[in-house]
């Protein structure tokens, strides 16, 4: 792992919410958000190398790994992308950003796309990692979603159906279950202890069952309204990178469909499948530091 330098901390955001952070290097801020079922952890390959030449700032999204979780709402918001992006903002702003670029993987790439149509003001430059919009998801779901994203519908079961199913083996969640099968010996020995500790918690496991809940409700409507009513693209510059064995190279034209999100829209696949941070470090890492420092 290469988190050697970086600070750990608690950092209270408001709302009854304290996010576990790390953070380290100097240089222009780069916020980092992880995916499901991960923490912050998933960047450790190449964090230290980002942190030569920015700050690095990368917490556990509210609900996941050891941050905190509000009560939950009816309308599931307290668990939405745009109260995780409410989070993003106090936190950049606790260690002096109000302006930053971010990076998001998965769910963290849904927060990070979320915070710069609702804080545009905040983010100077955007990575969106191996996901499409969360209304577009929804609007084209088919047989072959519905076998291999079959969490999605799982987890936003009502309460407490997934919770019960998951916590009697939540190793088998995380570990066999979410990769149907195949070992993913690409984890970090030390990432992949973390998301066992932290993902077998009650805490974290209702934490992440509320975040796909309000996927399928809060989120997705807040897509399908900003969209129907042609507003709020996305104004900076976006980078959209994805896994060339994955879901999104065979089921989407990604480029085209996040052309409708934003203007400015550069992107790429790596190859490798949905977990582009620690499947393919290296070249993840080189197309992230490319854009942030500015170059297409």
């Amino acid at each position: 792992m290469s988190f050697e330098g970086f600070e750990l901390s608690q950092i209270e955001v408001g709302e009854g919410v304290s996010l576990r952070v790390r953070h380290g290097g100097s240089g222009p801020p780069l916020l980092l958000l992880h995916g499901h079922p991960e923490t912050h952890m998933m960047w450790g390959k190449f964090a230290g190398d980002l942190a030569k030449d920015f700050t690095v700032v990368a917490p556990d999204l509210r609900g996941y790994g050891r941050s905190t979780k509000p009560p939950s709402s009816a309308d599931n918001e307290t668990s939405s992308k745009r109260a995780m992006a409410r989070d993003a903002v106090a936190l950049m702003k606790h260690f002096g950003f109000d302006c930053f670029d971010v990076a998001g993987h998965d769910r963290g790439g849904r927060v990070a796309y979320r915070l710069a149509l609702d804080h545009p003001e905040a983010v100077r430059r955007v990575s969106i990692l191996d996901i499409i919009p969360t209304g577009e998801v929804w609007a084209r779901i088919d047989h072959r979603f519905a076998l291999a994203y079959w969490h999605w519908s799982f987890l936003a079961q009502p309460y407490p159906v997934p919770e019960h199913m998951i916590t009697p083996d939540p190793e088998f969640y995380l570990f066999t279950a979410q990769f149907r099968g195949r070992k993913p010996d690409f984890l970090e020995p030390e990432a992949r202890a973390d998301y066992l500790t932290c993902g077998s918690t009650p805490e974290v496991i209702h934490g992440m069952c509320e975040c796909y809940r309000a996927g399928a409700g809060y989120d997705r409507e807040l897509d399908w309204a900003d969209k129907a009513a042609a507003r709020h693209k996305i104004a900076c510059p976006v980078q959209i990178l994805w896994g060339k064995k994955g879901a999104l190279e065979a089921w989407y034209d990604t480029m085209a469909i996040w052309r409708e999100w934003a203007d400015d829209v550069r992107g790429e696949a790596i190859d490798c499948g949905h977990f582009l941070p620690e499947e393919k470090p290296a070249e993840t890492m080189a197309a992230l530091h490319r854009f942030h420092s500015g170059g297409r």
